[in-house]
């Protein structure tokens, strides 16, 4: 569990550098308001709020979230969040029901861009 915390915390670090060194990040992000969480079936996770052209992250979880990411456990959040091949295991998680999502997919589809932002580019993209 403490690895898959780390991760959380580290997101946000990852997340607030490239706001910070990304003018095309910090753009995408400026007039965004949302709040999510990632968590466990259990109930240990962190929260993230989007506002103000800033991000930043809480322990625990908030009462109303624009959506939510549930994974089984800890460590399958911890496989899950750090796979190098990171649309496929996640589209597996989801298929298994490893990884439970909830609320507002639009608001979802807009956070899988602003993690774009943070991943390493080294392959040749396959967007025109």
């Amino acid at each position: 569990m403490m690895k898959f915390k780390l991760l959380l915390w580290m997101l946000t670090k990852l997340m607030q550098r490239a706001v910070k060194k990304n003018p095309k990040c910090a753009a995408y992000v400026k007039d965004k308001n949302v709040i999510f969480q990632i968590q466990t079936a259990s109930g240990e996770g962190r929260y993230f709020e989007v506002k103000n052209g800033k991000i930043n992250s809480y322990s625990g979880l908030t009462k109303s979230p624009n959506f939510t990411f549930t994974f089984k456990t800890g460590s399958k959040g911890f496989a899950v969040l750090s796979a190098k091949d990171s649309v496929n295991t996640f589209l597996t998680a989801l298929k298994t029901q490893d990884l439970v999502i909830s609320g507002n997919f639009v608001d979802v589809m807009w956070f899988q861009s602003l993690v774009d932002f943070i991943q390493p580019h080294s392959k040749p993209s396959l967007t025109v």
